[in-house]
């Protein structure tokens, strides 16, 4: 059964003028949903906390900061567009963004990039800090990507109360918190510390952990990446005593404009002396990649990268045929409109169970049945109720039943010796599909 305390809301139903699309985020204070709003025809980000956080004292303190939070304005912090009650219902309306940080820092960001982000972030805490908020939880999932790679915090003040009547000790979240807010003494300095963290993390691809000692893990890609003046910034940033570190991020943002010009002299520099010795090579691999998405890119639809090599994917593969890396959970990346809780793969709003990994269903179901020019195949169990199945999917998304058939490449007959599934051997090295190395075949 569903606990009565956490909003439950499905695909089309009304909420007032919004219509609710799909559910984005599910924490442990609010439900986050993508809707339409029928009036101003925009879609919007709903945040509906959960009835047992927005009731008496609570309730008061979370309007003093929903205020607060009103009062922001600045480019770089997510402005609160509507604040009300519709029916029993808390709800808090935000502009839509693309995908969170989050879900940016699971593909690879450019030195650049990375300090346009750093720089936002430090503007939007120095704009917070000039009027003495903390944010107390500065982290990627609290950081929403836009068009032009505009980037706004969000959960100024909501976020506090949330961690404080869940955690009910210290606020913030572990693995970005400060050690002295972890003991429920946070100041600027602590924002400060978050962001640090947050910085590092894009440019050496690992988030320092407790004790924080110096070098941290990651340094060494760190100093082969970045100028040494960007480093020393970073490690007072992330000094473990607060007294050592910047005192808000208004000196950190001043900090990071001084060492930015001479961190992207510095990369220029080494990028041109790298392209220097690779001048007379061609990249072999990267020649047959590009042949292989002219031939084969479109029929198997790899509009994904391998996190290890780079190599083009397919959604429905289960391991990288360039490296032979297991392709994990792939949060966010999806062309379905809603994804399976287990495997991070996409589904279809009508799929009762997930097609690639055997899981539950998408909650909640709908009784209407979306047509999809990708289902070409038939489902041979007798008592399937649709039987419309799709290339490589491995379990009816109806029925539940593994598929027997053993899936072809279109345009080739070639086959994995050891599942029987299509396999290019002219391109890969590994079977997508079972994980097998060619050479073992």
């Amino acid at each position: 059964m569903v606990s009565s305390s956490k909003p439950v809301l499905r695909s089309r139903e009304r909420l007032g003028k919004y219509r609710i699309e799909a559910k984005i985020a599910d924490g442990g204070f609010a439900t986050v949903y993508r809707a339409f709003d029928t009036i101003e025809g925009v879609r919007v980000a709903l945040k509906i906390p959960y009835e047992q956080h927005v009731r008496g004292k609570v309730l008061d303190e979370f309007r003093e900061e929903v205020r607060l939070a009103a009062t922001l304005d600045h480019p770089n912090i997510l402005p609160l567009k509507y604040a009300d009650f519709i029916g029993e219902r808390l709800v808090l309306v935000f502009p839509l963004g693309g995908e969170t940080l989050a879900d940016r820092l699971r593909r690879r960001v450019s030195l650049r990039t990375a300090l346009d982000y750093a720089e936002q972030i430090g503007s939007a805490l120095a704009y917070a800090h000039s009027k003495r908020i903390i944010h107390c939880d500065v982290k990627p999932e609290n950081l929403i990507l836009f068009d032009g790679n505009r980037v706004r915090l969000t959960d100024f003040g909501i976020a506090k109360i949330a961690q404080r009547t869940i955690c009910a000790s210290g606020s913030g979240t572990i693995g970005y918190i400060a050690p002295e807010q972890a003991m429920g003494k946070p100041s600027l300095r602590s924002d400060v510390f978050s962001a640090g963290l947050l910085l590092y993390r894009m440019l050496a691809g690992c988030l320092p952990e407790w004790p924080y000692d110096w070098p941290p893990p990651g340094y060494d890609r760190l100093r082969r990446r970045v100028h040494p003046d960007l480093i020393d910034m970073l490690k007072r940033a992330i000094e473990v005593d607060p007294r050592r570190r910047f005192d808000d991020a208004g000196q950190l943002l001043q900090a990071l404009r001084r060492v930015r010009p001479r961190a992207l002299r510095h990369a220029t520099i080494r990028s041109r002396s790298r392209r220097t010795t690779k001048r007379r090579t061609k990249d072999w691999q990267e020649v047959r990649r590009q042949q292989f998405l002219r031939e084969y890119g479109r029929i198997l639809a790899t509009d994904h990268a391998c996190r290890h090599c780079g190599g083009p994917i397919a959604e429905t593969m289960s391991t990288c045929p360039w490296c032979g890396t297991e392709c994990r959970r792939r949060a966010g990346e999806t062309s379905y409109p809603a994804s399976c809780p287990r495997c991070r793969r996409g589904m279809k709003l009508d799929w009762k169970y997930c097609p690639w990994c055997y899981g539950p269903g998408f909650d909640p179901h709908t009784k209407r049945a979306y047509p999809d020019r990708r289902y070409q195949h038939r489902c041979s169990s007798p008592g399937c109720s649709r039987k419309q199945l799709m290339a490589f999917m491995r379990y009816c998304p109806w029925c539940h039943r593994k598929v027997q058939r053993a899936w072809k490449v279109p345009g080739t007959s070639e086959r994995c010796t050891s599942c029987g599934w299509g396999f290019l051997g002219a391109y890969w090295t590994w079977c997508p599909w079972c994980g097998r190395k060619k050479a073992e075949q």
